[in-house]
């Protein structure tokens, strides 16, 4: 099972890469498949029933729904800081404990932290996030975690966990 869902992921990214939907494009993409699906399936999908559950599909529309609403408003927020006149910045890094478990949401949560501008992961130590913050609005520690993880960690753990 394993080897159909890496087989699967790796047809729609070729499709998506080529954006040619024609038979020679299907056999190559096909063949580049099943090559990629032997050699990397022993490496993911330890548990493909997860793969397998529609309800996921649906909670991971909602993520990125969020998260591009989230990167317009740091995009906003950091436009503002650059072209004041005062710069109204107060940088700090920031310790952020999480409740994700996985490896990949945690990979999943650190990388969307640092795809909205503003802020930076900058190490992460179990189940702790260092995280560089253009400006800390807070010094509690349950008010920034809030801020920064609150919003992706619900929806991560609904379809990555």
């Amino acid at each position: 099972m394993r080897y159909v869902a890496i087989f699967i992921l790796a047809l729609i990214f070729w499709f998506l890469i080529t954006f040619r939907f024609t038979v020679s494009n299907l056999v190559v993409g096909s063949v580049a498949a099943i090559l990629c699906s032997a050699v990397f399936s022993k490496y993911y999908f330890h548990n493909v029933y997860k793969f397998l559950q529609p309800h996921r599909y649906f909670w991971f529309c909602v993520y990125l729904v969020l998260f591009i609403w989230a990167c317009i408003k740091a995009n906003l927020d950091v436009a503002y800081r650059v072209l004041h006149p005062a710069m109204p910045i107060k940088p700090g890094i920031v310790k952020v404990k999480t409740t994700l478990k996985s490896n990949f949401a945690k990979t999943l949560l650190a990388n969307s932290i640092t795809m909205t501008p503003g802020t930076i992961t900058v190490d992460i130590i179990d189940d702790d996030f260092f995280i560089h913050w253009i400006y800390v609005r807070s010094e509690d520690p349950a008010v920034y975690t809030s801020m920064i993880t609150g919003k992706f960690e619900k929806y991560i753990k609904r379809f990555a966990e």
